[in-house]
Formats: structure tokens, sequence, C-alpha cells
């Protein structure tokens, strides 16, 4: 049973930084590529991140130099770091795993002074 659980989302101010984390059971982690995606009120859901499965990334363009994401292997967690963080930056953010229909709950960012 595929499994993916988010945290590390809250409350900061315009500038401040968050790290997002994803755990992942029920497939195997290492050989897939993850990604970070996020949904704003009233928006599409969009992607940010993504790692692949030998650490090359890709990011949005609406958060390059501003975003990092990674893998630990050996947890099967997936992080997202987000610093010099901005209002249109808040929304809920999800993970999910190159190619399996599953989502987790998300964990909602939210970025106001």
């Amino acid at each position: 049973q595929v499994q993916l659980v988010e945290s590390g989302g809250g409350l900061v101010q315009p500038g401040g930084s968050l790290r997002l984390s994803c755990a992942a059971s029920g497939f195997t982690f290492s050989r897939l590529a993850m990604n970070w995606y996020r949904q704003a009120p009233g928006k599409e859901r969009e992607l940010v991140a993504a790692i692949a499965w030998d650490d090359s990334t890709n990011y949005a363009d609406s958060v390059k130099g501003r975003f990092t994401i990674s893998r630990d292997n050996a947890k099967n967690t997936v992080y997202l770091q987000m610093n010099s963080l901005k209002p249109e930056d808040t929304a809920m953010y999800y993970c999910k795993a190159n190619l399996l229909p599953y989502w987790g709950q998300g964990t909602q960012v939210t970025v106001s002074s």
C-alpha cells in the first residue's frame, strides 16, 4: 500500500524559510523520481520541483534559486527546503512519486506578515 506523508508546513513571514518532508512507503523509493507540487486556492496544482533516481533535479521558474529538493533513500524521504519565501508561495504542498497515481494529504504553507 503506497503512503505519502507530508509534514513541515506552517505560517512564516516573507523572507523566511521552511523545510518540508515527505515520508514514503509501499514502493521502491530509490527507483522512482519524486516530485513536489503545490496548489493555491482557486488555482491548478503545479509542479514545483522534481528529483530523479540519480539525484538530478528540476525546478519551476518561480522557485529556482530559492527552493532545493533532495532525497534520502535510506529513509525513503524527500525534502523541499524553501528559502526567501514570498506570499505567492502560499499553497498546499504535496509530494508524489513519478508514475504512481497516489497523493498524500499535503501540508499547508502560508507566507504572511
